[in-house]
């Protein structure tokens, strides 16, 4: 079970543990004059249902556990499609040694299973290539060009549980891809982007990485991104005896103009996109314990610099065009009962704060937050069966909630 878990996280990114050898491949194919191509991969099928409280009445920001945003009626709905982490096939390709340098190129496929749209017909996969970088690796560290997953945050996601599960189900609405974990409830997204990265080599456990990766909206009303996104993180990961310990601290900047209008708040001014985040795991006699967490302002609640994702009224900024204060943590315990099966459970929450003289502040999403229990079981080194109980609740700055109890069954197939 336990090297099952380490070939998920290898595959979903390579990148973040800083190697450039193929990532736990199944098998590897020599060719001519020491280059090698191999492959590694998950299926990954999940059926989940969620039954979700209506939405409170009057005008509120767009819920990810509602449909549409307009329910007077519980929300009931089964679906069957990926869990947390897509399915993907990889491909590696490694040259042969030069110089005491390895260098190697990665491409991670991710496609979905589930029909498009709720409809039979549109069978269409949503391949999503979120990998796409090369590595080159020596005693001076690591160079990594491409599209990988970014700094920021990405230890808080690969840390949590259900990247092998379902974790929170969101609506209909935003269910045409990955269900959330504990995006928007514990975490924020950081997203697979194009980078390029150089990574410390190994100092006594510590390493240090920084990244110059392309920049994101930060609000709805952001002009254009014409500074570069700026992400590092220092980790340090170590076993002694019998016990593994490792941490981690990251940071994020960015800033972008605002547009210019006599009705655009702030007009022409910039607005700033600054956090940090971290955390702390420490695994002994088959029980790891976990915490992390993330603070900052222009941040957003679901992906890291929201822009409009979640309409004007869940941005980054309010509508005064001011930052609002992002932060957020996640807790977990997890337990290896026998070598085949494991129990878990977490609780995390994301939450933002009201801006001093922000209008229309009962309509603005106050706190997400979400519980996991989970048991999976290894019927062998590559099949994994998985179910799960989640407890989601949403709060508006105005007191008023909205919850959903929602239950996962799935299964996973590594190579």
């Amino acid at each position: 079970m336990k090297k099952a878990t380490l070939l998920a996280l290898g595959v979903v990114t390579a990148v973040t543990v800083a190697t450039s050898s193929p990532c736990n491949a199944a098998f590897v194919i020599g060719g001519e004059n020491g280059w090698q191509l191999s492959t590694d991969g998950i299926v990954d099928v999940f059926s989940t249902y969620a039954s979700t409280s209506p939405l409170p009445g009057g005008p509120r920001a767009l819920s990810l556990l509602s449909a549409g945003g307009t329910e007077n009626t519980y929300d009931q709905r089964f679906g069957v499609g990926i869990g947390f982490l897509p399915s993907v096939i990889a491909f590696n390709v490694k040259a042969p040694t030069t110089n005491g340098v390895d260098s190697s190129v990665r491409v991670g496929i991710y496609p979905n299973i589930q029909n498009k749209g709720g409809t039979r017909f549109d069978t269409s996969p949503n391949i999503d290539f979120r990998e796409f970088f090369y590595t080159a690796k020596g005693a001076y560290g690591e160079l990594l060009a491409g599209r990988a997953l970014n700094l920021y945050q990405g230890k808080n996601i690969l840390n949590d549980m259900t990247i092998l599960t379902s974790g929170t189900v969101p609506s209909s609405a935003f269910r045409g891809g990955t269900t959330l974990g504990h995006i928007g409830y514990g975490y924020l997204y950081t997203n697979f982007g194009p980078q390029i990265r150089y990574t410390t080599p190994d100092m006594a456990g510590v390493k240090v990485a920084i990244e110059v990766a392309e920049p994101y909206k930060i609000s709805a009303d952001t002009a254009k991104t014409n500074s570069p996104r700026v992400e590092a993180e220092i980790s340090y990961a170590k076993v002694f005896g019998g016990t593994s310990v490792q941490a981690w601290l990251s940071g994020l900047y960015q800033t972008a103009p605002r547009k210019t209008g006599p009705t655009i708040a702030r007009s022409g001014k910039d607005d700033e996109s600054i956090g940090g985040a971290y955390g702390v795991a420490v695994g002994f006699s088959g029980l790891n314990l976990m915490g992390s967490g993330y603070g900052g302002r222009g941040l957003g609640m679901l992906s890291v610099q929201d822009g409009d994702v979640l309409g004007a009224a869940d941005t980054s900024t309010d509508a005064n065009g001011k930052q609002r204060l992002a932060w957020g943590y996640l807790l977990q315990a997890t337990y290896q009962l026998t070598p085949s099966f494991k129990l878990g459970a977490n609780y995390g929450q994301s939450r933002q704060e009201k801006n001093d003289g922000e209008p229309g502040g009962y309509a603005i999403m106050k706190n997400q937050e979400s519980a996991v229990v989970m048991l999976s079981y290894n019927l062998n080194k590559f099949t994994q069966f998985v179910a799960e109980y989640i407890y989601a609740q949403n709060t508006w700055m105005d007191g008023a909630k909205q919850h959903s109890n929602q239950f996962a069954l799935g299964t996973m197939f590594y190579w």
